[in-house]
């Protein structure tokens, strides 16, 4: 008799580039597989022709946004003309979490392709638009997502992704501070890091964001095996 197998997690990375698209690499974006469950942290511009390479977009279980830069977000656009217009028909919402205040930004920013006579709702009509609790415990399918606020110019969070049995993924998102990630982030198995910065700066110098090395240290502080950086 073959015993049952442990259910695969894979993590593939959708863009990695901070701020502005690179050629052929697209900005933050990745998509996390578990047992069936497909969710995407963050849709950043030129993210949705490389998720449509490995993933049905009208099949996810939810995308999950850290915040609301442009470079995190750009591609939502994108998909809600995508999913209500090419074929085949969807049909259902697709599950969509926002940072608090998300769901104010999706509405305003939508207006500006709403024609007269039609429903305001720009994103609500292919997506389940929620805000998630930071303070919460998020569930989608196998999964399980805690959050902790980054140093970032905007609310940010940084998300840990619970998988079932460990090997758990701590996504930074953008941050300038990586002490306060310790105790969330430790134990994780992997560590996906922004890695902006291409040297770190001299202690006190004001900046949004960390380098590779730092991302380094992080992942030696917390135990992580693997370090994905990303947001360079």
């Amino acid at each position: 008799m073959t015993p049952p197998t442990s259910p695969t997690t894979r993590l593939t990375t959708l863009g990695g580039s901070a701020a502005g698209v690179g050629t052929g690499y697209g900005c933050a974006g990745s998509l996390v597989e578990h047992d069936g469950t497909r969710i995407v942290l963050d849709l950043g511009p030129d993210t949705l022709l490389e998720l449509r390479k490995h993933a049905d977009m009208r099949a996810l279980d939810g995308i999950v946004i850290s915040h609301l830069h442009l470079d995190h977000v750009l591609d939502l656009f994108a998909m809600r003309f995508a999913l209500a217009y090419a074929p085949p028909r969807l049909e259902r919402r697709v599950p969509l979490w926002v940072p608090p205040g998300g769901s104010a930004f999706l509405d305003g920013a939508g207006t500006a392709f709403v024609l007269g006579g039609e429903d305001a709702s720009f994103f609500g009509k292919v997506f389940e638009v929620r805000e998630y609790d930071p303070l919460a415990t998020l569930a989608i399918g196998t999964l399980t997502i805690d959050f902790q606020r980054s140093d970032h110019p905007i609310p940010c969070w940084s998300m840990r992704v619970n998988v079932p049995g460990g090997r758990n993924l701590v996504y930074t998102a953008d941050t300038a501070d990586i002490e306060r990630l310790v105790p969330f982030a430790a134990g994780a198995h992997v560590l996906l890091s922004e890695a902006t910065l291409p040297e770190t700066p001299p202690q006190g110098t004001p900046r949004p964001h960390i380098s590779a090395a730092e991302a380094g240290t992080l992942a030696r502080e917390i135990g992580a095996s693997v370090l994905v950086l990303t947001h360079m």
